[in-house]
C-alpha cells in the first residue's frame, strides 16, 4: 500500500486547481451543449457512452494499456477534472490515493464513485488488502450492472431535464450486460469442473471466479503493486505442476516478464504450460476495437480463457 500515492506535487497542484476554479464560470448543466464528464478507468468510460449518449462529452484518463494502481496524473489531466462538470471514478482505491482526493473535491465539479452502489456485503475482502475491498468488480457482470445504475441515477440528478433518456439509455445497456453474462455462463460450460483454473499475472479475478465458479491464483496480489520474489514464481510453479494447469495468461496493462518466468520454472519441474493468451484487465483495449468496450473485453477474456483451456483453437 506505501507505493499507492499520488506524488505530493501533484496533489498539490490539484488542489490549487480547483480550489482556484471560479463557480461562475462551470457552465449551468441543463443550458450546456454537452456534460462534460471525466471518467478513470476505460470501463467506466463506456458505461458513461452509453448512458449518456450525445448528451455527454466523454474523457477517459487511464488509458488501454496502463495500470491504474500506478496512476498519476498530468497536468493535462488536472486542467480535464479542474473543467469537468461530473468525475466519475470506481473508488475502492483502485485508482491509488487520488480516490482520496475525489472524495473530498468541493466547489461545482460532482464526483461520483460508481462502487458506492454495491452492497458492501457482496464485495470481497482479501486478507492482504489491509481491510479494504478488492476493487475489481467488473469481472462479475452482474455485480457491475451495478455500477451502471450508479452512473444513471448521477446523471439523471444532476441533469434532470433529461432523466427520460438516461434511464431509457441505460436500460437498453444493462438488457445487453444481462446478454454478456448468460454468455460468459454458457461459455463456462464448456470447460470441465476440474480444469476451471485461472492463473494470471495479479490476483484480479476473484469476483469473475466467484460468479462463474473458476479457482483463481494471481502471480502478484490483488494490487499490482505488490512485489514479486523468486519464492512467489516457485511456489506458482510448484501448483501449475501439482494440478497439471495447461494455460497461464498474461494481461494487457501488467508487465508479462514475471508470468514468462514461471512458465521457465514450470518447465523445469519437467512439465510444460503454455501462455493461453492476453486478458484485458484494469485496462480495456484500444479505442475503435471490439476490446475497446466492456462487453467486447469480457468476451475476449472468456472465449480466450476457454479456447486455451479446453485446447481449442481461436477461429
Amino acid at each position: 500500500m506505501q507505493r499507492r500515492y499520488i506524488s505530493v506535487c501533484l496533489i498539490g497542484i490539484l488542489i490549487l486547481v480547483w480550489s482556484g476554479c471560479d463557480p461562475k464560470g462551470q457552465p449551468d448543466a441543463a443550458t450546456a451543449d454537452k456534460l462534460r464528464v471525466v471518467t478513470t478507468i476505460g470501463m467506466i468510460t463506456d458505461i458513461v457512452k452509453n448512458v449518456g449518449s450525445t448528451r455527454v462529452e466523454v474523457t477517459g484518463i487511464v488509458k488501454p494499456g496502463v495500470d491504474p494502481h500506478f496512476y498519476n496524473p498530468t497536468p493535462k489531466d488536472v486542467e480535464e477534472f479542474g473543467s469537468a462538470h461530473i468525475i466519475f471514478y470506481n473508488g475502492l482505491y483502485l485508482e491509488a490515493k487520488m480516490a482520496d482526493i475525489l472524495a473530498n473535491m468541493s466547489g461545482d465539479t460532482l464526483t461520483v464513485a460508481v462502487t458506492d452502489a454495491v452492497d458492501r456485503s457482496l464485495l470481497l475482502t482479501p486478507k492482504e488488502y489491509e481491510g479494504l475491498y478488492d476493487p475489481h468488480l467488473w469481472f462479475d457482470v452482474k455485480l457491475w450492472m451495478q455500477a451502471v445504475g450508479k452512473v444513471r441515477d448521477a446523471l439523471s440528478e444532476f441533469d434532470a431535464d433529461n432523466t427520460v433518456l438516461y434511464r431509457s439509455n441505460a436500460e437498453r445497456y444493462l438488457t445487453k450486460l444481462m446478454a454478456l453474462d448468460e454468455y460468459v455462463k454458457s461459455q463456462v460450460e464448456r470447460v470441465p469442473s476440474q480444469q476451471r483454473v485461472l492463473v494470471t499475472a495479479h490476483d484480479c479475478f476473484n469476483y469473475f471466479g466467484k460468479a462463474y465458479g473458476f479457482e483463481v491464483r494471481g502471480l502478484q496480489g490483488i494490487s499490482t503493486a505488490t512485489e514479486v520474489g523468486i519464492t512467489d514464481v516457485q511456489e506458482l510453479a510448484t501448483f501449475i505442476v501439482e494440478r497439471g494447469i495447461s494455460a497461464i495468461f498474461v494481461e494487457s496493462s501488467v508487465s508479462s516478464r514475471s508470468l514468462k518466468a514461471v512458465k521457465a520454472a514450470v518447465e523445469a519441474k519437467g512439465f510444460n504450460v503454455e501462455i493461453g493468451g492476453q486478458l484485458f484487465t484494469d485496462a480495456m483495449g484500444n479505442e475503435g476495437t471490439l476490446e475497446g468496450t466492456y462487453i467486447g473485453m469480457i468476451r475476449h477474456n472468456i472465449d480466450t480463457i476457454v479456447h486455451a483451456l479446453i485446447g481449442e483453437s481461436e477461429l
